[in-house]
């Protein structure tokens, strides 16, 4: 019995008799360590997507940005990516202080592929990584269980217009986002958030 699949993914395959199907995707194609390739695809990339539950399995997603390679491949079995300013409600984060189980969604639109990687996040402050992201607060790793390719047929085709002028880069001074400004904001603001000081 695989424990890939749950009761729920096997009531479904059995009645579209997508089992065999199945149970061949995760012989050939799911893995438990990121190979060369998908190390170079998950770096290459810019943004992914984040599903976290908290301790009463309340669901989220969340987008993630950053500059090309903002996601690491520490080691085969370990991603690390920055947490940046947000609007501070955490609802990811404060999920992985509840259970740290995670999947991520890896999209280039271009190009037209997906990966999906699975695994138990963690939250450190004090990472020696930290130090190459400008103005991260922390940094999350992932320590990998699952890294598997997903059929691309539905991906729609997009261009990159432009990248986010809010991602920190060294050197360069972050903007505030125009949300920080607003009246029902900024007296509730960090009090070292740099929005204060404008």
């Amino acid at each position: 019995m695989s424990d890939f699949y749950h009761e729920g993914s096997r009531g479904l395959q059995d009645r579209f008799d997508t089992r065999r199907l199945a149970d061949r995707i995760e012989q050939r194609l799911v893995v438990a360590q990121i190979g060369d390739a998908d190390k170079a695809f998950i770096e290459s990339l810019d943004m992914f997507f984040l599903a976290t539950a908290d301790d009463a399995n309340q669901p989220s997603c969340s987008y993630k940005g950053g500059e090309p390679g903002f996601v690491r491949v520490v080691d085969p079995v370990t991603i690390a990516f920055p947490n940046y300013d947000g609007n501070g409600m955490f609802l990811s984060m404060g999920n992985v202080a509840q259970n740290k189980r995670v999947g991520m969604l890896f999209i280039d639109f271009e190009r037209q592929r997906r990966l999906r990687l699975s695994g138990e996040a963690s939250v450190a402050f004090d990472d020696p990584l930290r130090a190459a992201y400008p103005e991260a607060q922390f940094i999350v790793r992932v320590a990998v269980t699952h890294v598997f390719p997903n059929c691309p047929r539905y991906i729609h085709r997009y261009r990159l217009v432009e990248r986010s002028s809010f991602v920190p880069k060294s050197g360069c001074e972050t903007p505030v986002p125009n949300w920080k400004k607003s009246d029902w904001a900024t007296d509730v603001l960090p009090e070292n958030d740099p929005a204060r000081q404008k």
